[in-house]
């Protein structure tokens, strides 16, 4: 009798994964015929409608000298940001660049924070519009890379980004995220 229970509960286990395996045989084939990469790219398809762009940006960027000498001074990025209409007072800007050699060996994080009304200009405005607010920055970078040593001469990459960073219970948030600037400069000697 214990012999023909266990043959028994062996036969219904059988069964259910013959079952298990004929199920997953048929979606694949389903899927495999096309009927299911519908939802799949449905589910994975990005918007076609473009992003707008934010309120903060950077409407000016210059990065000098170029080309850059580490022996004659410091490499400036100067940025021009444009702030949002309506801005909250107790905010921070944040500027940050970083700096990178093509091959990724040697890179430097830049960053500077103040209050965002330290240095705002106003723009003039048409009638009736909220006059635009813009700062300009400075980053220095004096041609160390993240290990205190001189870069060496060759190519390298820049992104620069600005930050409106609000003061929460756990530290700083980022409130609004420009869209970055990129570009390449050379270092020699």
């Amino acid at each position: 009798m214990i012999n023909s229970t266990s043959s028994i509960h062996t036969i219904v286990r059988r069964a259910a994964n013959g079952i298990r395996l004929g199920l997953l045989l048929v979606l694949s084939g389903l899927f495999l015929l096309g009927l299911g990469t519908d939802a799949l790219a449905k589910a994975k398809k990005k918007s076609s409608v473009p992003r707008p762009e934010p309120d903060l940006k950077i409407l000016a960027l210059q990065a000098a000298p170029m080309p850059y000498r580490p022996q004659d001074g410091p490499f400036h990025f100067i940025a021009t940001v444009q702030l949002p209409k309506e801005v909250d007072e107790q905010l921070m800007l944040e500027v940050s660049a970083l700096v990178t050699s093509s091959s990724m060996t040697s890179l430097r994080f830049l960053s500077i924070r103040q209050p965002v009304n330290e240095h705002v200009q106003t723009d003039p405005s048409a009638a009736g519009e909220t006059p635009r607010k813009h700062v300009h920055v400075d980053l220095v970078w004096d041609g160390l890379d993240h290990n205190k040593q001189q870069v060496p001469v060759g190519s390298y990459e820049y992104e620069v980004r600005v930050k409106l960073l609000s003061n929460g219970e756990k530290g700083q948030r980022t409130q609004m995220l420009s869209w970055p600037k990129r570009g390449k400069f050379v270092v020699q000697n």
